[in-house]
């Protein structure tokens, strides 16, 4: 079904000043601060988590972890929306997170392709609420996938690597491979990961989420922030992706009542006058 926009302000006019209110938000939302730089103000250090790395084995070990808890939480979770009441329960979802984590702190990094699955759908309960409240119908296909792209949102590079487009660059970059699931979804109604149009997006997601994965494994690794729990680090981990999930789900609100050509070019706007984004022409 094609999607349709209720305009709230003649055409040619632009955002309400609550609604650019909103907007400003998101965009500091989904542009300002990295998973890197959430653990940096955790253990308090001016930076440095970018550059953790793990080694190959371990990267892989991430990337599959990261695979097999998408894969898994788009079958517990999304199933299991429909007809559910809306609630407030981002504490509850920290709480779980935190235990979790402690969880997987305690047994180490052989405990990640066990911890990490329960932790991404314990997120994913949160984010759809979170988009849930944000007027999201859980039982669209469109909305269902919009809850798992958060996940992809988070995997960029450090502040300072950002270029020209950010999160309404990765978003196109993803259109097709989520219109094309949704078509899938949308004709079966069924989660068979292996669908090739599954299979892909998922893979698609998978590899940028990886990225805050491997980021938080290798942060639960390192000896002088070992003050910092397992369970702390979780509730950042989770932290982050609420937070992405509020600006990702604002802005998709607002391009239902204004449409997304007149959002985008405001969204670019605020983006650029507040230095989010950096020239790509100035780049090394």
């Amino acid at each position: 079904m094609p999607q349709t926009y209720s305009l709230p302000v003649p055409l040619g006019e632009g955002l309400t000043e609550s609604d650019l209110a909103a907007l400003r938000a998101a965009v500091a939302a989904l542009e300002r601060q990295t998973f890197a730089g959430r653990l940096a103000a955790l253990a308090g250090r001016g930076k440095g988590f970018g550059a953790l790395t793990l080694s190959p084995r371990l990267q892989a070990a991430a990337a599959s972890a990261a695979h097999k808890a998408l894969t898994l939480s788009m079958k517990a979770a999304l199933a299991s929306l429909d007809g559910r009441p809306v609630r407030d329960r981002a504490r509850l979802h920290r709480r779980l997170a935190a235990l979790t984590g402690g969880v997987g702190g305690a047994m180490g990094l052989v405990s990640l392709p066990l911890e990490l699955p329960l932790s991404t759908t314990i997120m994913l309960r949160s984010i759809a609420e979170i988009a849930s409240s944000e007027g999201e119908n859980l039982r669209s296909p469109h909305a269902a996938l919009a809850c798992l792209e958060v996940f992809a949102l988070g995997g960029h590079a450090a502040e300072e690597n950002l270029l020209e487009g950010g999160y309404l660059a990765l978003r196109a970059l993803m259109a097709k491979s989520v219109t094309d699931a949704a078509h899938y979804l949308t004709a079966r109604r069924v989660v068979d990961e292996a669908a090739p149009a599954l299979a892909r997006l998922i893979g698609q997601f998978a590899a940028r989420f990886g990225v805050v994965v491997s980021q938080k494994t290798a942060a639960q690794a390192v000896p002088v922030i070992g003050a910092v729990s397992g369970a702390a680090i979780n509730v950042v981990f989770m932290e982050h992706f609420q937070t992405l999930a509020r600006g990702h789900f604002a802005v998709r609100r607002l391009e239902r009542l204004y449409g997304p050509l007149l959002v985008h070019a405001e969204y670019a706007k605020i983006a650029r006058d507040e230095g989010y984004w950096r020239d790509p022409s100035r780049a090394a």
